[in-house]
């Protein structure tokens, strides 16, 4: 895993649990030029497969699940 706070983003890479297979996940921070010191953010994220044309849909639950736990943590 790859973290730079100054530019917002992380980068990491999940192996799928039956193949073994690689995929890629970039989640990406902005303040979307905030004039208010940043109290509105944009999170782009991003999972793809390394391998294969097909994830049978691994990368949006993958971001979905990511979503949730992101909501669930600012709810607190």
């Amino acid at each position: 895993m790859s973290v730079d706070t100054d530019k917002g983003i992380i980068e990491a890479t999940d192996t799928t649990m039956w193949f073994g297979f690689k995929d890629d996940i970039v989640i990406r921070i902005n303040d979307n030029g905030s004039e208010d010191n940043g109290s509105e953010h944009l999170v782009d994220i991003r999972s793809k497969s390394r391998v294969g044309s097909r994830d049978l849909g691994k990368n949006a639950e993958r971001i979905h699940d990511f979503i949730d736990e992101l909501k669930s943590i600012l709810a607190k």
